[in-house]
């Protein structure tokens, strides 16, 4: 029987592919959520060592605010219904502390074990904290932010995951363990393991659904991985530059933006050739980290993880625009409101 949901779920992604299935369809400029009219475009930075969130207005590339969280902020995230965001920190009493994204402001924080990470289930009904201490995937009550279920995971390091184009399925990288594991939803269960090695990082998937790439800080690239059997296979190896570390996809679904926190550049991938076609640099060298695509597509926003600053990337030119100096450690930046029907998680993964 799982074979053969295999082999359909195979034939599904290449019908999809050819009849041009384009996951992120609805992520294109102005194809806003109602639920986000109104919420003035901001983006909100996490500063890991200083424990803050800094906001800056886009429109004038200015710090307009900046308030103390809970310790080492890692991640910026979107929820699920798009009218709240929340703040993981993982450190300290650990919890996601919730902001206004229309006024700005943050709220009580919801202790929470753990969180790494934040990510919600296609359905809408789950949140899903990344334990990366904890080896675990915690679901909670979407609607409540009570606990439902956790999936123990078998490797070191879990920290990004994106989902199959069904919803049924995970694909989750392990830094620590050089491991990528695949997640059934349903069965509630790792169905199996793949050993890549190195220090797999971001992970996202194509916009046909046919493939995974993930991003490979040690081995400077990009695994491109079969996730439609059990157990995750590796299909390429593309190399990107050093640190590889932060995928985005195009606002119009047609490239990928890599950040190469080691080098400070950024790769520019063709979905539809796998082909580097581009690779943009940080003027007297930096360190590009996690971040978002602007609402309009034409700018992206990457967090200088080591150089306390957020860069402002010209999609069109590669040029960087701007430079503005944040807190200390600045990680998991989101651009806020970005075009799409719900969150998925992350910094910014809509469909």
């Amino acid at each position: 029987m799982r074979l053969a949901c295999a082999a359909a779920l195979v034939a599904a992604l290449t019908a999809g592919a050819a009849h041009g299935l384009n996951l992120y369809a609805h992520t294109r400029v102005g194809m806003f959520s109602p639920a986000v009219k109104g919420i003035p475009a901001r983006v909100y930075v996490p500063n890991g060592k200083d424990n803050t969130v800094s906001v800056i207005d886009p429109a004038s590339f200015r710090v307009i605010r900046t308030f103390p969280v809970d310790e080492e902020p890692q991640h910026v995230v979107p929820s699920h219904d798009l009218r709240t965001l929340w703040v993981a920190s993982d450190q300290g009493r650990q919890a996601l502390t919730p902001i206004n994204p229309r006024t700005g402001l943050p709220g009580q924080p919801v202790p929470v074990p753990d969180p790494y990470n934040l990510y919600f289930t296609p359905d809408g009904r789950s949140t899903l904290v990344v334990a990366e201490n904890e080896a675990k995937l915690i679901f909670l009550s979407a609607r409540t932010m009570q606990p439902q279920y956790e999936i123990k995971v078998p490797c070191k390091g879990v920290n990004h995951l994106d989902f199959s184009p069904d919803g049924q399925h995970l694909l989750a990288a392990c830094e620590f363990s050089g491991d990528l594991i695949k997640v059934d939803l349903l069965a509630r269960r790792v169905t199996g393991v793949m050993h890549a090695g190195g220090m797999p990082q971001d992970v996202k998937i194509s916009p046909d659904g046919s493939v995974y790439y993930v991003a490979d800080m040690m081995a400077n690239g990009l695994r491109v991985i079969d996730g439609s059997g059990d157990t995750p296979r590796k299909v390429a190896f593309i190399p990107s530059g050093r640190g590889t570390h932060g995928l985005y996809p195009s606002r119009d679904g047609t490239r990928l933006f890599i950040s190469n926190r080691g080098e400070g550049t950024v790769s520019v991938l063709d979905f539809a050739s796998r082909h580097l076609i581009a690779r943009w640099s940080v003027p007297g060298g930096g360190s590009p980290d996690m971040g978002s695509v602007s609402a309009d597509g034409k700018q992206l926003w990457l967090s200088g993880r080591y150089s306390d600053v957020v860069y402002v990337f010209d999609t069109r030119t590669g040029r960087v625009l701007k430079e503005i100096q944040v807190g200390r450690g600045p990680h998991g930046l989101t651009y806020f409101p970005q075009p799409g029907r719900y969150s998925l998680g992350h910094t910014g993964n809509y469909r």
